[in-house]
């Protein structure tokens, strides 16, 4: 009852992805089959990591920590988004939707930090390569992961306690499919600038300095590489930084457009199918560009297949 008295509301409706009905059933296969994909390949990467010592290094530390990360990140709005689009049910509960809101800021932030990691350690691994095994050590990885950890926790505890401190009596349609911190500030009846101002200040420490600093780590290893003028240092500075920043303009340029610059309250849909872009195209692409595609993780896959297919 206290968090029914202090919102009165017991729940939200979720309006959901803009779509006819006609289209339901094809872009329900569509979202299961990329959430399905995520799952699989960030499972498949952990797995590989975890069977095989030769990838028992600082990269791979990291993008194991991130295939956990964007499995429990994309889990947050992806199965209540495809439940409600299977069921027709819009609803979800206040204390559901509190919880969504803190985890999605959660493991949303740690991805952030760790799409940095991975690139400082890239960074590290081409511009100090005769000093990269001491600088990467063990006692950096592990404080730069709980770091990670730490400051997400703080960041999303502090917007989820705020958030909840809010009266929500006019209106409970939230023009999204999940429990969106910006939509749910819009329809709060109480005042939030502090909520904005806090919005605003943190999202300068989890957002804007990690991209940051990944643009600087990606144009001092370009910088590096194309010292040596040949078309094997382009091509080395292309596939090292390309695919990266590749990610992270779809990851972060999609948060930024959304959460520092928002658009006008008549473009909801518009909305809608950029946070797409970072809830489940970005998780699901992040095994690929970042582990399949290098030779290390694919020799690891086809021994584990050939010991599978040669074994009595």
């Amino acid at each position: 009852m206290r968090w029914e008295n202090q919102s009165r509301v017991s729940k939200f409706l979720l309006l959901g992805l803009p779509i006819r009905p006609e289209q339901q059933a094809m872009f329900f296969a569509l979202f299961l089959s990329m959430y399905l994909t995520t799952i699989l390949g960030n499972l498949l990467i952990i797995l590989l990591i975890r069977l095989d010592s030769h990838l028992h290094t600082p990269m791979y530390f990291f993008l194991s920590h991130l295939a956990f990360t964007d499995i429990s990140f994309s889990s947050v709005t992806s199965p209540k988004m495809l439940m409600n689009m299977q069921t027709q049910s819009q609803s979800i509960s206040y204390a559901g939707c509190i919880s969504q809101v803190y985890f999605f800021l959660f493991f949303g932030d740690i991805d952030s930090f760790l799409l940095t990691s991975v690139a400082y350690d890239r960074y590290v691994a081409i511009c100090h390569h005769l000093h990269s095994t001491t600088i990467m050590s063990q006692r950096l990885c592990f404080p730069l992961v709980i770091v990670s950890w730490v400051l997400s926790f703080a960041s999303a505890l502090l917007h989820t306690l705020l958030l909840a401190r809010l009266s929500f009596c006019r209106d409970n349609t939230i023009p999204h499919f999940f429990c969106d911190l910006s939509a749910l500030l819009k329809l709060s009846s109480s005042g939030t600038s502090t909520n904005e101002l806090v919005f605003l200040t943190v999202g300068v420490v989890v957002i804007t300095f990690p991209f940051v600093c990944i643009l600087v780590s990606c144009g001092l290893i370009g910088a590096t590489i194309l010292r040596v003028p040949s078309t094997k240092g382009i091509r080395k500075a292309l596939s090292t930084c390309g695919s990266h920043l590749s990610v992270v303009f779809l990851y972060y340029g999609a948060i930024v457009g959304l959460y520092f610059f928002p658009s006008s309250s008549n473009s909801n849909d518009k909305d809608v199918i950029v946070a797409i872009l970072y809830t489940l195209v970005t998780p699901m692409l992040n095994p690929f560009i970042y582990s399949l595609r290098s030779k290390d993780m694919k020799g690891v896959l086809g021994n584990i297949l050939n010991r599978r297919t040669f074994s009595p």
